[in-house]
């Protein structure tokens, strides 16, 4: 790993807050991801599954979380399984965990090889009475591809079929949407090596760059701090493809009086960050791209005004998109402000941790300690350009704080550093 050591006791006070969402007597079972092939003999980078890193820090792949909280036997409450080294593996990928770094590093006390964990699991599954399994509930998933996960749940049904079987994601989506102070920390860390990077192509951005150029000098910059690189795939989208909201083939020239969107975030220790910035390629705004851009960030500013404690995510919405059709009208693209949804056709806000779009409560209530992105835009196509600005906030008990305060957006600010 790049980043410094995490402190044990936030892997385990991650597992104690799982306890009390338990039915009496329950197995959880979580896995890590598989590692994905290429189309030759080569792999995939791995990523782990990020609810096993949550609650051990183990990044390996083959590796099992077992709680058992209720086991009368101290060993069994928590077992980690891991992949055995062997002086093969050694030599082909290096050193793997043994018993006692995985030990350090989850806070785990029983660690065993994997090869245990058909015989483990067989003597405490006939002592449970419920075996929580864990699978991907987020809504935006959207995977054809069958998981680890859901191999794991079809065979341990076909083992053990008459036990009773619960869902843990709920829980853990519930848990991990409320961040620790230290998650908080992680999040500046990885927001700051964002601001640093951004802070370069200010004076790097002129006309004739190319789209790669800009990727180039972050992922440079991200690295020099520690981050392993992106925490999502950059968008850096010049001209007519600010519109694109997901434009990630960053593989065009930067031409003069256009706009360049960049919507970008450093991870560090899995955690990301998530940042929007537009520049003028040539370092100033027109009339009609200030008018634009005043519109987004004024709807910026009031969205972090009125985010608190207790608001629903969908009256958050509603609330935004009710303050911007009134600013939208001011821009003269339609006389129907009920239209305004065709240049804003994302919401305002998501969830942001150990995903991009991170886990969260279902409720969808807003609570301290959540940590969400505010992200306007309007996108227009006919006149070649769109603007989204995105900040990344906390909630607190009676305000929020603004990790991303000092990451320049005024249009003021943005020409000067450029010129």
């Amino acid at each position: 790993m790049r980043y410094s050591k995490i402190n044990v006791n936030f892997f385990k006070s991650n597992r104690k807050k799982i306890i009390n969402y338990l039915k009496p007597n329950s197995l959880v079972i979580i896995n890590s991801n598989d590692i994905m092939p290429k189309d030759e003999d080569g792999l995939m980078s791995f990523k782990q599954n990020n609810d096993i890193f949550y609650f051990s820090g183990i990044e390996q792949e083959n590796t099992i979380l077992l709680l058992y909280p209720d086991s009368k036997n101290k060993i069994y409450k928590e077992i980690l399984f891991l992949q055995k080294p062997n002086n093969l593996i050694d030599a082909w990928d290096g050193d793997k965990y043994t018993k006692k770094s995985a030990s350090m590093v989850s806070g785990v006390f029983s660690i065993y090889w994997l090869d245990s964990f058909e015989l483990i699991l067989k003597i405490l599954a006939y002592q449970v009475d419920n075996i929580y399994l864990n699978t991907n509930e987020h809504t935006r998933s959207c995977s054809n591809v069958q998981t680890r996960d859901e191999r794991f749940i079809n065979w341990c049904k076909n083992k053990y079929p008459l036990h009773s079987y619960c869902r843990i994601a709920p829980i853990i989506y519930k848990i991990r949407s409320i961040k620790s102070e230290f998650e908080i920390n992680l999040i500046r860390k990885a927001i700051k090596i964002t601001e640093t990077g951004l802070k370069k192509i200010f004076s790097l951005l002129k006309p004739g760059i190319m789209e790669y150029e800009i990727e180039a000098k972050l992922i440079y910059e991200f690295i020099n701090f520690r981050s392993k690189g992106f925490g999502f795939s950059p968008i850096i989208a010049s001209g007519v493809n600010n519109c694109i909201l997901h434009y990630i083939k960053n593989n065009q020239k930067c031409k003069s009086n256009d706009l360049l969107l960049l919507d970008i975030g450093a991870e560090y220790a899995n955690y990301s960050s998530d940042v929007t910035r537009v520049l003028p390629i040539n370092g100033r705004f027109n009339k009609r791209q200030k008018e634009v851009y005043s519109v987004v960030l004024n709807t910026l500013n009031y969205a972090k005004k009125i985010i608190l404690p207790g608001l629903s995510i969908s009256n958050y919405n509603k609330e935004i998109n009710s303050f911007m059709q009134e600013e939208f009208l001011s821009l003269k693209l339609t006389k129907d402000k009920k239209r305004f949804k065709e240049y804003f056709p994302h919401n305002i806000t998501h969830y942001l941790g150990l995903n991009i779009h991170d886990v969260g409560d279902i409720n969808k209530i807003f609570k301290p300690g959540m940590v969400l992105t505010i992200e306007p835009g309007i996108y227009i196509k006919e006149e070649g350009f769109g603007i989204r600005l995105e900040n990344n906030i906390v909630i607190k008990n009676n305000s929020i704080e603004d990790m991303t305060k000092n990451i320049p957006i005024k249009i003021e600010e943005i020409e000067s550093l450029m010129n």
